[in-house]
C-alpha cells in the first residue's frame, strides 16, 4: 500500500535541505591549485618573470595554450536567468546557486573545472557578443537557463561563430538522456522507437529539442504529437508560429500527419508514450488521460520541481514505466548522467562542435550500460554514482567526434579512456580527500 503522506513528504526534503545548507557552505565550488608551490621562489615560475617564456610561445603558435594553460579543461556556464528550472525569470543573481550546482556535477562527476557566470543582459546580441569574447579563456560553454525563443537563435549563432564547442544543456543535454532512458523503456514494453507514438507536453526549449533529437534517432514525426499552451501543433497553426517560433512552425509540418486537434488529454489518447516537459505539477497530466493511452503506457513526467503527475498516481492509472527529472524517485532521467561525460570526451579531443549525431552515441551508451548493469522498469539508467557512465560517454563521443572529422587531437580509445579516468577519478579522490580533512566540513545535523 502506498502511503502518499509520507511520499509527498519525501518530495519536500531535497529543498528544505538545500534552504539549509545553501548558507552553511555559501557557494559549492572554489578555486585550489594546479601546480606545486614548493617555496617562494616557485612565483617567478607562475608569475612573473618567468610566465613571460610560455606567453611569448603562445604568442607565437596560439595552439600552444592547451600545453601551457588549463584552458582545454575550463567550460563556462552561462545563463541570464531568463527561465532558471520551473522557476522563470528570476534574473541572474537568482541563477547562481543552479550555475554553482552545475560546475559541482561538471567537477565531480567529469572532471571539468567550470566556472558559473550570470550576465546581466537579456539581450540575445549582446549575450552572443559576451560568450564569444570568453573564448580565449575556455575550452567549451554551456548555456544555461536561457528563455525561448532566444535560446534557439542564441545557441544556432554561436554553434556557427564560435571556434569552441557550444551546448545548450536544456535543450541537447535533456534531449540526450530522454532519448537514453526513451531507448530502454521502449525495451521494457517490446516497442521500437520508429513504431511508436509520442505525445510531447510543452513545446519549451527541451521539447523542441527532444523531439527531433528523437526524429533523428529514427522516431517518425507523423506519428507524433506535440502541445504547446495553445492545444496541440498541427498544419494549420504553421502561419501563427513561423515568424516568432520557427522551430514549432517546423514541428507543426511534420508531426501530426492526421491533423488532430485538442490539448493534451487529446494528444494524449492512444498514445505509446508521453513525454513532458511543461509546467511544474502535480495535476498537469490527470490520470484519467494516462487510462486513454496505448497498452504498457509510458511516462516521461519531467517538470522542475514538481513532476506534471505524481509517479504512484501514473503507476495507478496504468502506466507501465515512469520516468521524472528527480532523483528521489525511480527512473530519474536528468541531464547530469550526460553533460559530464560528454564534455569530457569533447575536451579530451578538442573537438569543434557537438553533433547531433555524437548526442545520439551518447544516449546509446548511456542506455546500453543500463542494459549491461541490470535494466529494470524502475532502474531505466545508470545513476549519477556509477562511473562507468561518464567514462564510457567521454570515450564513444570522443571517438564519434574524430570520426566526423571534427577533432584535433586524434586519440585511440585506449588514450581516451585513460585520460577520461584520469580526470574523473582525480575529481572524485580530491574531494574525498578534502572531506576527510575537514577542509571541506561535514554538513551540520537537523
Amino acid at each position: 500500500m502506498i502511503n502518499k503522506e509520507e511520499l509527498l513528504e519525501k518530495a519536500k526534503k531535497p529543498a528544505q535541505d538545500a534552504l539549509r545548507l545553501h548558507p552553511f557552505y555559501q557557494g559549492k565550488i572554489e578555486v585550489s591549485l594546479k601546480a606545486s608551490v614548493r617555496d617562494y621562489s616557485d612565483f617567478g615560475v607562475w608569475y612573473s618573470p618567468g610566465v613571460a617564456a610560455p606567453c611569448k610561445d603562445i604568442a607565437e603558435n596560439p595552439e600552444k595554450v592547451f600545453e601551457h594553460t588549463n584552458k582545454g579543461n575550463f567550460v563556462a556556464v552561462v545563463s541570464d536567468g531568463t527561465r532558471v528550472l520551473g522557476l522563470g525569470d528570476i534574473g541572474p543573481e537568482a541563477s547562481m546557486p543552479v550555475m554553482e550546482g552545475k560546475a559541482l556535477l561538471f567537477k565531480y562527476l567529469g572532471g571539468v573545472d567550470a566556472f558559473p557566470i550570470c550576465v546581466d543582459t537579456k539581450d540575445p546580441d549582446k549575450l552572443v557578443e559576451f560568450v564569444k569574447l570568453l573564448q580565449p579563456s575556455f575550452g567549451g560553454i554551456n548555456l544555461e537557463d536561457i528563455a525561448q525563443p532566444k535560446c534557439f537563435d542564441v545557441l544556432d549563432r554561436l554553434r556557427k561563430e564560435c571556434r569552441i564547442p557550444v551546448w545548450h544543456d536544456d535543450q541537447q543535454g535533456t534531449a540526450t538522456v530522454t532519448l537514453a532512458g526513451l531507448i530502454n523503456a521502449l525495451r521494457c514494453v517490446g516497442k521500437k522507437l520508429e513504431d511508436v507514438s509520442i505525445a510531447f507536453i510543452g513545446a519549451g526549449a527541451a521539447n523542441v529539442c527532444i523531439s527531433n533529437l528523437i526524429f533523428f534517432a529514427g522516431g517518425d514525426p507523423a506519428k507524433c504529437f506535440v502541445v504547446d499552451s495553445k492545444g496541440i501543433l498541427h498544419k494549420d497553426r504553421v502561419a501563427e508560429l513561423e515568424d516568432k517560433y520557427p522551430q514549432k512552425a517546423e514541428l507543426a509540418r511534420i508531426t501530426n500527419a492526421e491533423g488532430r486537434k485538442g490539448g493534451i488529454a487529446e494528444a494524449m489518447k492512444g498514445a505509446d508514450v508521453v513525454i513532458s516537459l511543461s509546467q511544474s505539477g502535480p495535476d498537469v497530466i490527470k490520470p484519467e488521460w494516462i487510462k486513454a493511452m496505448a497498452k504498457d503506457p509510458i511516462v516521461f513526467a519531467c517538470a522542475n520541481p514538481i513532476p506534471e503527475i505524481w509517479p504512484w498516481e501514473a503507476k495507478e492509472a496504468g502506466a507501465k514505466i515512469v520516468a521524472t527529472g528527480r532523483s528521489d524517485f525511480p527512473n530519474q532521467v536528468n541531464n547530469s548522467i550526460c553533460f559530464p561525460g560528454i564534455f569530457r570526451g569533447v575536451l579530451d579531443v578538442q573537438a569543434s562542435t557537438i553533433t547531433d549525431e555524437m548526442c545520439v552515441t551518447a544516449a546509446e551508451t548511456i542506455a546500453d550500460l543500463g542494459v549491461e548493469i541490470g535494466m529494470d522498469e524502475d532502474n531505466l539508467l545508470p545513476t549519477m554514482d556509477n562511473v562507468e557512465v561518464f567514462v564510457r560517454q567521454a570515450v564513444n563521443v570522443g571517438l564519434k567526434a574524430i570520426e566526423l572529422g571534427i577533432a584535433k587531437n586524434k586519440l585511440t580509445k585506449e588514450e581516451l579512456r585513460a585520460k577520461a579516468e584520469k580526470h574523473i577519478y582525480h575529481a572524485r579522490n580530491m574531494t574525498q580527500l578534502l572531506m576527510d580533512n575537514d577542509f571541506i566540513p561535514a554538513p551540520p545535523k537537523e
